[in-house]
């Protein structure tokens, strides 16, 4: 920075004044209302869009892939590998909303013609969304969706020149997005990605994968199921097999299931790794909450009563103490804003104006002075006694 001296330094607000002053005597006096900037964020970041599902194929025998495109034709909103976007689905009488990694990559979506692709496993009957997109959506339906949301993508400002990505099941999705990115040229890292699956026919992309393998992408497959003409590696991703592929200086990713990162919180310590350079998405709501510690004992079938407050409205719904309010407003069609359903993003936050309850101790992302003033992220929050919460209007 360049000081002239004293006076000419604090005399620059008065100069600054004087052409402004002028600016507004010799200006039109027809209003042009013309905003660059606004209109260039809008187009990249414009919240929820339609979008029209363009293309259904199998990724595996368990999972099939969703190709999305904007029904008015445009380029879709700005993205990052790794990131992730949320489909509002109407499905009988609920509205719903779900997160969805996305493994198409930006590149993608700003092409010629643009699309977005989400990669979606049948559930083991606790996922009644994603058996609905596998079975009853079809080619021409038109859903809701917000994109280029979560923190999970390469910062090379903090993270290694080197990823190593530990995927296990459709948590492989966001390193697809990366691998193609890397590909195109557009995000200059190298990747090693290692990639638990039970079964050979059930490794999600995996015709995907093997075009994406080159100099700057390494896929290792590990299998934890039996099968007998497998030649790769074989069972978990352990602190053994990652030294196997890993160099020493790299930042680790980790997407999966919520039974591998307890695994690998433990295999990763074992390596000395400095948190700093472990990633971990997050991975929507607890499968169940009752065993999470602090959880009270013999509530798990208890129903309460829920009274939800929107401005001068209100209605009272039932909600289960097994599951989270999101998901109560949710079965009685009440909207409500959500992104990762994990308790970490906040766009859920709702106050509670009285009641009891219980919050998922992993992934509370509250700041302290909402703990403080009584807010939650709904997503997170479960009920132990009957509550009143106020939530925006939508």
């Amino acid at each position: 920075m360049k000081v002239k001296n004293f006076l000419k330094d604090v005399g620059g607000a008065s100069r600054v004044t004087e052409k402004r002053l002028d600016a507004f005597e010799n200006a039109s006096a027809v209003l042009t209302n013309v905003d660059p900037i606004g209109n260039v964020a809008r187009e990249w970041h414009p919240g929820r869009i339609e979008l029209v599902v363009t293309d259904i194929r199998d990724a595996c025998k368990t999972a099939k892939t969703i190709r999305l495109e904007r029904k008015d034709g445009k380029k879709l909103p700005f993205f990052y590998a790794g990131q992730y976007i949320v489909l509002d689905l109407k499905i009988g009488q609920s509205l719903v909303s779900r997160p969805y990694s996305l493994s198409s990559a930006p590149c993608e979506a700003r092409g010629e013609h643009p699309f977005a692709e989400i990669t979606v496993r049948r559930s083991k009957g606790d996922g009644f969304v994603c058996d609905h997109i596998n079975s009853e959506l079809k080619v021409g339906d038109v859903i809701t969706g917000k994109m280029g949301l979560g923190q999970f993508y390469y910062e090379p400002l903090r993270d290694c020149d080197h990823v190593v990505a530990l995927a296990g099941g459709v948590g492989i999705t966001p390193f697809v997005s990366m691998a193609k990115e890397i590909n195109n040229g557009s995000l200059n890292i190298d990747l090693t990605i290692l990639y638990g699956s039970v079964s050979a026919d059930d490794i999600v992309l995996k015709e995907e994968m093997d075009r994406l393998e080159g100099e700057h992408v390494h896929i290792v497959h590990v299998l934890s199921g039996d099968d007998e003409n497998w030649k790769g590696e074989r069972g978990f991703l352990s602190a053994e097999l990652i030294r196997k592929y890993a160099p020493s200086d790299a930042s680790y990713f980790i997407c999966g299931p919520q039974a591998m990162y307890t695994f690998l919180r433990e295999e990763l310590e074992k390596m000395d790794i400095p948190k700093r350079r472990i990633r971990f998405e997050v991975f929507g709501q607890a499968k169940d909450i009752t065993k999470y510690e602090g959880y009270p004992a013999g509530l798990k079938d208890e129903v309460f009563t829920l009274t939800v407050r929107r401005g001068i409205h209100e209605d009272q719904i039932p909600a289960k103490a097994n599951e989270s309010l999101v998901t109560a407003l949710e079965r009685a069609a009440i909207r409500i804003d959500t992104g990762c359903r994990s308790g970490e993003c906040g766009l859920c936050r709702t106050k509670v104006l009285s009641g009891d309850f219980y919050i998922c101790p992993e992934g509370d992302g509250r700041r302290e002075a909402d703990k403080d003033f009584n807010y939650v992220h709904a997503c997170a929050c479960y009920p132990l006694s009957d509550m009143t919460i106020k939530i925006p209007i939508m």
